[in-house]
């Protein structure tokens, strides 16, 4: 493998991480909001 397709790889690898990481961040603000809305309402046991 050459050095410019070594960092094509690294490039989308990079963006791969970058996108899985905003929408883990997402996911998990998603739980979050949706159990702050539940408590919120008073959620029955």
């Amino acid at each position: 493998m050459t050095p410019d397709e070594q960092d094509l790889v690294r490039r989308r690898q990079r963006s791969r991480a970058i996108v899985m990481a905003v929408l883990l961040f997402a996911f998990v603000l998603l739980v979050f909001g949706i159990s702050i809305a539940k408590i919120q309402a008073g959620m029955p046991h």
